[in-house]
């Protein structure tokens, strides 16, 4: 089965300033799953005006709906945050915010609109805490409706208070390149295993 991702880079950086090290992490992931025969797309959520809200438009200008169409027609999503201040990003959680509407949106089966999808999580930081931001990326994104595989999160945290940023590293740390080829890997198993066996009817 020919599967597609979606990857939201939550950097706070526009495409235009500096280069982002939770692009590098989420290309290495995309490239991955190429080798699995999945098609990534990847979206720069700063790039994008996504109003504050919990609602799935919340009126003209809003960036999201577009974006949520992305997320609802790929098989994987693939959420990248860096670690600001120990937690994930601002627009990282915006987009979370915004997923809460799938809570209330079903299929004519009663199941969430977001059933069947995998998640899985990146994170790059300088400082410890990519376990708490995964942890949190993990319950929102199971809270609404995606399911996530075993060991489903890449991460490379730098010396605290440290210079190095992920998109300087060369050469690439062999941990992070085998953990990024298994995220891949796991996650596209279980999106081809949720594609073949749906969930059950919720009503």
């Amino acid at each position: 089965m020919k599967l597609k991702a979606i990857a939201l880079n939550a950097t706070l950086k526009g495409s235009t300033g500096e280069p982002s090290s939770t692009d590098r992490m989420l290309s290495l992931i995309a490239a991955a799953m190429g080798k699995e025969e999945v098609e990534t797309e990847t979206v720069r959520l700063a790039d994008h005006d996504i109003r504050p809200g919990v609602t799935s438009d919340e009126g003209p200008g809003d960036a999201w709906p577009a974006i949520r169409e992305k997320i609802l027609a790929a098989d994987i999503l693939v959420l990248g945050t860096p670690i600001w201040l120990g937690q994930p990003s601002s627009v990282c959680k915006r987009a979370l915010e915004r997923m809460d509407a799938f809570l209330s949106e079903t299929d004519d089966e009663g199941r969430m609109v977001s059933y069947g999808k995998v998640a899985a999580v990146a994170v790059v930081g300088n400082e410890d805490g990519a376990h708490h931001v995964s942890a949190e990326l993990y319950q929102a994104l199971n809270d609404v409706g995606f399911t996530i595989a075993s060991n489903a999160v890449a991460y490379w945290v730098g010396e605290a208070m440290g210079s190095t940023d992920f998109k300087d590293l060369d050469p690439m740390p062999e941990k992070v390149t085998t953990t990024v080829g298994m995220v891949a890997r796991n996650t596209v198993h279980l999106a081809r295993l949720l594609g073949d066996n749906p969930y059950p009817p919720q009503k």
